[in-house]
């Protein structure tokens, strides 16, 4: 156990609650103890003591698809493996008492990309850029006159990831720089990807701006202006440089856990199942039944945050909103396999890119664009990214492999023998030694539904849920989760801060504005003319 951080905090501000429905067992109910409810509950039980709150999670575990494993010497991910560490997370994990657990990367690690059989380190600044060899000079050129507004202009329409790059910055910007990232972060189709859902922070930069140059520089001034009115930062915060990413002492689950511990055993109910959820007569809140260790339970409550997974929310309102379901159930989860495996540090090339002189590698990790002959999606070099941490036994290298996504479904389907092959087969065209054996399998999970896609009409399905959820009559329940706000884990903590003020703001809006009930108001009538005749 680690020591905990005894410096200063910076208070929150503490309202009182008014019972937003004094005839209910809760103000709200949390579906889903993955990060996203974990920190709306969390938030909310800062800033309103009061609110009687629950937050429930189906898994006997908490933080969704964070799953940290340790066995033998080892510790690995096998959901997300890193964060980057905007200031939303680091303030949570402060106030949770986790800021002595915090872990950031090396911000001078090179992310290399895999081009025409070699590794390549991404350009880090304009300079590695202008003079570097991951763009042929008419790649460079074609981008830099794009960047700065000389390109087709906008179609008026949707435009795909795919579309909007190659638009803006060339066909070989889109091919070695962000085809790859769509595949390592979304495990998506660029050619599908919304530019809009998938990339809104940059594709608001051409509207912002004129062009993506432009436009950077506004936001640039935004953010600045922004942080002005908000004040110094946080003192307690690390100093985060560069373009790191973040961890936590023991794994990423170390933050979700850490948030249980603080709302406690009574807030945080595991293995209980939803299996359908009602509105209560009158319009005054909702009816929640659960499957639980102790057997069938019902609860009722004024509210409702559903930060399970679409497809989930999709079946248990299926009955009470119908239209809303259906539109839920159009989000698509591609399956994604993680496959993390070690070998000694011999067995690495000494002549690559990433390679270290002594053997291993260096660097936050590989992506592999489609068009290269690479089934693996990306590869993180574990043993690098947060060594201080000792994720594996001395002598030896861990890394961990994505392989799957929108274009390759059939490894929902493969054995893991069959996908320590894949992955091996991949590493040896690109980081290991001719002839290296079969690593030591760490361990291997599939996830059948993994991502969700932010596809081409993504924003307009999630309006056609929140829709049909209104026709629905269904005011106080609310959407959360990656399909609503990102997938990335620190834009998971974000939202989940954002909501937990949304709901504070409904709850107490609800409690002010709520009629009084008859008798109530003839008593008070009654203490007045008493009042007014002594």
């Amino acid at each position: 156990t680690s020591s905990r951080s005894a410096s200063p905090r910076r208070s929150a501000p503490v309202r009182a609650v008014v019972r937003a429905a004094a005839d209910t067992d809760y103000d709200t109910i949390i579906v889903g103890a993955g990060v996203s409810g974990l920190c709306t509950a969390f938030t909310l039980g800062r800033s309103s003591p009061g609110t009687r709150m629950l937050v429930t999670e189906a898994r006997d575990y908490v933080g969704g698809n964070i799953t940290t494993k340790s066995k033998d010497g080892y510790t690995w991910e096998e959901g997300p493996n890193s964060y980057q560490p905007g200031d939303a997370i680091l303030t949570v994990a402060c106030d949770a008492g986790m800021r002595d657990d915090i872990l950031l990367a090396d911000p001078d690690s090179d992310r290399f990309v895999l081009w025409d059989g070699k590794l390549r380190a991404l350009p880090s600044s304009i300079q590695t850029a202008v003079l570097g060899t991951f763009l042929t000079w008419p790649g460079k050129i074609r981008a830099g006159l794009g960047a700065i507004g000389i390109r087709p202009p906008a179609p008026g329409k949707e435009e795909s990831v795919k579309e909007f790059v190659s638009r803006n910055l060339g066909t070989e910007a889109f091919e070695r720089l962000i085809e790859p990232f769509c595949s390592g972060v979304y495990a998506g189709d660029p050619a599908m990807l919304s530019s809009e859902a998938a990339t809104g922070r940059v594709q608001r930069l051409e509207p912002l701006g004129g062009s993506l140059v432009v436009g950077a520089l506004m936001a640039q001034k935004e953010a600045f202006d922004a942080k002005k009115l908000k004040g110094p930062r946080d003192p307690r915060l690390p100093e985060v440089r560069g373009q790191t990413v973040g961890s936590f002492r023991g794994g990423l689950k170390t933050f979700p856990q850490g948030l249980a511990k603080q709302l406690g055993p009574e807030k945080v109910k595991l293995s209980w199942k939803v299996t359908k959820i009602q509105k209560m007569e009158g319009g005054g809140g909702f009816t929640i039944d659960y499957d639980t260790p102790e057997g069938p339970k019902t609860i009722t409550t004024a509210t409702v945050v559903m930060t399970a997974p679409a497809y989930v929310t999709a079946e248990v309102v299926k009955d009470m909103a119908p239209k809303a379901s259906v539109a839920l159930d159009k989000f698509y989860y591609p399956p994604v396999a993680s496959v993390t495996i070690s070998y000694p540090e011999t067995a690495f090339k000494l002549d690559g890119a990433s390679a270290l002189p002594k053997g291993g590698l260096t660097g936050f990790g590989q992506l592999h664009p489609r068009s290269q002959g690479i089934r693996t999606l990306g590869t993180i070099y574990s043993s690098s990214l947060f060594k201080d941490d000792r994720r594996q036994p001395e002598g030896e290298f861990m890394i961990l492999n994505y392989i799957g996504g929108a274009r390759d479904t059939v490894v929902a389907d493969m054995t893991d023998e069959a996908l320590v092959n894949a992955v091996h087969a991949d590493a040896l065209k690109t980081i290991l030694k001719p002839g290296t054996p079969l690593p030591k399998v760490v361990g291997v999970k599939i996830w059948p539904k993994a991502i969700p896609q932010f596809n081409i009409g993504h924003m307009a399905l999630l309006a056609e849920a929140k829709a049909g959820l209104d026709a629905a009559g269904c005011e106080g329940l609310f959407l959360g989760g990656n399909y609503t706000a990102g997938v990335a884990m620190g834009r998971c903590v974000e939202f989940g801060v954002e909501q937990a003020g949304t709901l504070e703001s409904y709850l107490l809006d609800k409690a002010l504005n709520k009629p009084r009930p008859a008798a109530e108001e003839e008593e008070e009538k009654r203490e007045a003319v008493g009042a007014r005749s002594r």
